[in-house]
């Protein structure tokens, strides 16, 4: 029987729907109990094989080498994260922004950073926000209200695997639907009291883009923990800071209070953003903390 290879977009029960890759469209398969036997389960996102009955449904014959994969949720083979936030209602501190990009950093996965709600902004907010993040990062500055930069949104996701992410209430869900009306999917309001939206999103699924691509529209975070990572290896997640290795007067420098310092340097001469040193600075002490917790 002749062999067809997929995508896992979701799962039901006891069946999954798998994206064909040649023709997209989407096929029920079932999985065989050799597989459940061995305790060997696809997640969201992972190729497959898979062969078709006379009647038209899909059986798993074989599950391909993952090349990714992000933890929580699990999806695999992203080639993408597309970081939303926003400055504006509400507004993402830099704090929980830098977060995710060393997070994503963390899983080798590159990561294109869309600042929603531009309609809302005044003066130099936005420029103030590239002109930190901008030289390191794809910046995409769009509405999804008033319909600004989203055919350049499509071009970023058009053909490929993407992992959304971002805070609650930064406008995931609005976006998706303005990038892809048929979607359709549920937007909770804003609260304006907390400044943060409720969340919509509870499960991962890959949903697929009627212009070529799929996105897996991530829950919102309340917690960002980071992964268990060594103090010193932190840097290598700030380009700003990675660039710079091997510059101090000491090859082990972590730059947080060795003499010689070279990225102390750059911050006191400007040459390095204080927001991005408070949250590298910050990360360094909970990483410390989480060490002495453990021993």
């Amino acid at each position: 029987m002749e062999r067809r290879r997929g995508i896992v977009v979701r799962f039901g029960s006891r069946n999954m729907e798998v994206v064909d890759r040649a023709s997209g469209g989407r096929v029920l398969c079932s999985m065989p109990g050799k597989f459940r036997a061995q305790g060997i389960r696809p997640i969201v996102g992972d190729v497959v094989e898979y062969s078709l009955s006379s009647a038209g449904q899909g059986r798993i014959e074989a599950i391909l080498p993952r090349k990714s994969e992000l933890p929580r949720p699990r999806i695999s083979n992203i080639e993408q994260i597309i970081l939303v936030l926003s400055l504006r209602e509400p507004e993402v501190p830099n704090f929980i922004t830098d977060r995710f990009l060393v997070m994503s950093s963390i899983s080798k996965i590159p990561v294109v950073v869309v600042v929603n709600k531009i309609d809302l902004l005044e003066g130099k907010e936005l420029s103030k926000f590239t002109g930190i993040y901008g030289e390191y990062y794809e910046i995409i500055p769009v509405s999804s209200k008033k319909k600004i930069n989203i055919e350049r949104m499509r071009e970023a996701l058009k053909g490929k695997i993407s992992a959304m992410a971002g805070m609650s209430g930064v406008g995931k869900s609005s976006l998706l639907n303005t990038l892809n009306p048929g979607l359709q999917l549920r937007v909770s309001d804003l609260s304006r009291t907390l400044e943060k939206g409720r969340h919509t999103t509870t499960y991962a699924e890959l949903l697929q883009f009627d212009f070529g691509g799929l996105i897996a529209d991530t829950p919102g975070f309340a917690n960002l923990e980071l992964p268990s990572i060594e103090v010193e290896d932190l840097q290598d997640h700030f380009p700003e800071l990675a660039q710079e290795r091997g510059m101090c007067a000491f090859s082990d420098c972590i730059h947080i209070d060795e003499p010689g310092c070279y990225v102390k340097e750059l911050l006191e001469a400007g040459d390095i953003s204080e927001s991005r040193y408070d949250s590298y600075f910050r990360m360094t002490r909970e990483l410390k903390d989480n060490e002495g917790g453990k021993k």
